[in-house]
């Protein structure tokens, strides 16, 4: 269980992110095109686990942004955007914001994802959703580095995050 805080209220997350140097647990998400999608969809590249509690909000729209414009000329890696969000809201915001180079993936079916990656905030008023956090996988789907947010309402760090990729 991780410790984080929500406008500095404290919260707890039902676990810890996979250590560096493990293996990423598999995951069932939901793609844009409402196909459930895995790891195995993104086989031969490295991937950016860019993890937010909903694109609706400004920190999460920011994030999104801000790995979508570093991704435009990555093309042996990925940017997933995890979040609640259903596939319709999220193909909205890609839409008005202009996003192209990440792509988003929605735990509606069930929080497998959150679990496994020990995201799932467990209390507080977000208690369902995913704290936020960046993961980055190597090609072979080994984690070489993550980053949980000590408070939902911060920025990740975009530059560690983009050097590990």
């Amino acid at each position: 269980m991780a410790d984080i805080t929500l406008k500095g209220n404290p919260c707890h997350t039902n676990g810890e992110l996979p250590a560096v140097g493990a293996q990423a647990p598999d995951f069932k998400l939901v793609a844009p095109d409402l196909s459930d999608t895995t790891l195995a969809a993104y086989a031969g590249k490295k991937k950016l686990l860019n993890i937010v509690p909903s694109l609706d909000t400004p920190v999460c729209a920011t994030s999104t942004q801000k790995f979508n414009a570093a991704m435009k000329d990555k093309s042996d890696a990925v940017a997933l955007v995890i979040s609640a969000d259903l596939p319709f809201a999220a193909k909205r915001f890609c839409s008005a914001e202009g996003i192209e180079n990440v792509i988003t993936l929605s735990m509606m079916r069930d929080k497998q994802f959150a679990e496994a990656y020990g995201m799932l905030i467990t209390d507080g008023p977000l208690a369902g959703l995913t704290a936020r956090g960046v993961v980055v996988l190597n090609a072979d789907n080994q984690v070489v580095y993550t980053q949980l947010a000590p408070e939902i309402g911060e920025e990740p760090d975009y530059d560690a995050a983009l050097a590990a990729l």
